[in-house]
């Protein structure tokens, strides 16, 4: 059995997906009178549930569920294959394989996008669990998908290192005991903190990176 664990977000963590999800939004809700921009992507959607957003902001959808299939879609059409991963991910995937951790995906994705995008970067293969937050009691920022996916891979939390890029995502993972890595993709050091990370690395080539999977699983990385 493994005795650590790594678990990782997809959007924004394993690679950039982001500016295609708030391509696919802005052309859904401009019909609707929403106007989705960079800040307003950033501030009301990253990292969140579709459910959740539209609740917020669309409360008299009559379909919400078909409207977020129809997302969800369309952000799989538009996905190219294959796509970048974020720097440095596919080695330490490779590291961990190595040294038999356990890996898990935990994201608020659907899993068909979850699936989607993991093929895109060609990482399906390493991953032991994947976590979708819809099919969660509650998703992210709940600790719920975490605290799944450390039942799934019977692995303690305290046994494990998180990698996020969202509030949403960070509060998620910290709220279930994970040591919590925020990537700089979109938000700057502090937002990350502020969201409760105890860390946080510009992508995976970061130097600081080592130290942190070394201090935790005593393996140097």
């Amino acid at each position: 059995m493994a005795e650590a664990a790594l678990l990782f977000d997809l959007d924004g963590t394993m690679l950039m997906t982001d500016p295609i999800h708030m391509s696919v939004f802005a052309d859904l809700l401009a019909p609707r009178g929403l106007t989705v921009d960079e800040a307003f992507y950033m501030k009301h959607i990253h990292g969140r549930l579709n459910v959740d957003f539209f609740a917020e902001f669309l409360p008299d959808e009559p379909e919400p569920e078909g409207l977020s299939d129809l997302k969800e879609y369309e952000f799989r059409r538009r996905l190219p294959r294959p796509y970048p991963a974020m720097p440095g991910v596919m080695a330490v995937l490779e590291t961990a394989h190595d040294h038999g951790w356990a890996l898990g995906v935990v994201t608020n994705a659907m899993r068909e996008n979850a699936e989607a995008m993991l093929a895109a970067i060609g990482a399906r293969r390493y991953f032991d669990v994947v976590v979708s937050g819809e099919e969660c009691d509650q998703g992210k920022p709940h600790p719920a998908p975490y605290r799944e996916a450390l039942r799934l891979l019977n692995i303690p939390a305290h046994h494990a290192i998180a990698f996020e890029d969202s509030p949403a995502g960070v509060r998620s993972a910290a709220a279930a005991g994970i040591v919590t890595v925020g990537i700089r993709s979109s938000l700057d050091d502090g937002a990350l903190r502020a969201a409760g990370a105890d860390m946080t690395i510009q992508d995976f080539t970061d130097p600081a990176l080592g130290p942190i999977l070394q201090r935790l699983t005593g393996v140097d990385a």
